[in-house]
């Protein structure tokens, strides 16, 4: 085992996308575990939209990461050492233990990961991404059976999963993505109604409502601007917008709101934002429910796993360049 933990901190604030030169590299000695805590290796890093706004200043549902501060991130990886009353070396745990190879905790903020669980999955579809899915589209959304549900960054981690669930209540399912390839594994492989490629549609807001009827009951927003205008001027007579994210405005400093809002009003609809964070007390019921489908088939998932931590400063950039498909990882160690 080596005897330091490679360590990326944010040293400067993003102005725009991300660059490498925000981030440095280092090691720092490998922590021993006081009373109570465990030190952990972490094997696999989620990297997640929802980073780019940890770097920014000013108010916000977390605080930001500060300057000289190892960048926040969620872990998959193994208890090495333990003081910790119900934690043992060897156990599988997924925390919020950022960028580095190896980690202290309390124990109090890990959860321990089922055997039968890789740990692609347990950051995945089994982790934050599904159980933003899932109480994102249930319990903000309310789908109905019938319903028309539009989802905006479909290929996406959330997008794709939050499709696969709106099929299992019995929606209409339309997707958006960037790629006909994209498009196509929505359709083919994951059982969506139809799909939209935004970039080679012209007129946006006609091929949504073309796909959709004009009327969407619900709509699943991961990426704001022109999409969600869009998708407003489509709405059906008390339509459920969910606000998960705006991934299309997270780098810009000038972002504005929709032009579209007073659609609300006509159709009677609300537009509601969540945070997956207040739902921990429920996450043990979510994560059985999306185990189930996992293991019947019903849900499908997919990852791309880029090699080193070293590379985690570049690999985010994926998530805003459109080059990836379902969950970004990276692998930290075997």
């Amino acid at each position: 085992m080596t005897d330091t933990n490679l360590q990326i901190r944010l040293v400067r604030r993003p102005t725009g996308l991300p660059s490498p030169e925000d981030f440095e590299i280092g090691e720092a000695p490998l922590p021993d575990p006081g009373e109570g805590e465990v030190l952990v290796a972490n094997h696999y890093l989620s990297l997640d939209p929802a980073m780019r706004g940890w770097m920014k200043e000013g108010r916000s549902y977390i605080p930001p990461v500060e300057l000289g501060d190892v960048m926040r991130g969620g872990t998959y990886g193994e208890v090495l050492r333990s003081n910790h009353p119900t934690l043992a070396p060897g156990d599988r745990v997924v925390g919020m233990l950022g960028w580095q190879s190896h980690a202290l905790s309390k124990g109090d903020d890990l959860y321990r990961v089922p055997p039968e669980v890789t740990g692609p999955q347990a950051l995945g579809v089994l982790g934050m991404t599904g159980l933003t899915a899932y109480f994102g589209l249930l319990d903000v959304g309310r789908p109905q059976e019938g319903d028309t549900l539009l989802v905006s960054g479909a290929a996406g981690a959330t997008g794709s999963v939050v499709g696969q669930i709106g099929k299992l209540m019995g929606c209409k399912v339309i997707g958006v993505a960037g790629t006909e390839a994209k498009c196509a594994w929505l359709t083919e492989e994951l059982g969506f109604d139809g799909a939209i490629n935004y970039r080679t549609s012209p007129d946006l807001t006609k091929a949504v409502y073309q796909a959709t009827g004009g009327k969407i009951d619900v709509y699943f927003d991961n990426v704001g601007g022109e999409m969600l205008d869009s998708a407003l001027a489509c709405l059906n007579r008390g339509a459920r917008v969910v606000v998960c994210g705006a991934i299309s405005q997270y780098n810009s400093d000038s972002a504005t709101g929709p032009a579209n809002y007073l659609s609300l009003l006509v159709n009677r609809a609300r537009m509601e934002g969540f945070i997956v964070f207040d739902y921990a007390p429920r996450y043990d019921e979510a994560r059985v429910e999306l185990s189930r489908w996992v293991q019947e088939g019903k849900i499908k998932h997919r990852e791309e796993i880029v090699d080193g931590l070293r590379n985690a400063p570049q690999a985010i950039l994926r998530l805003f360049d459109g080059n990836k498909q379902g969950k970004l990882l990276i692998r930290i160690g075997s």
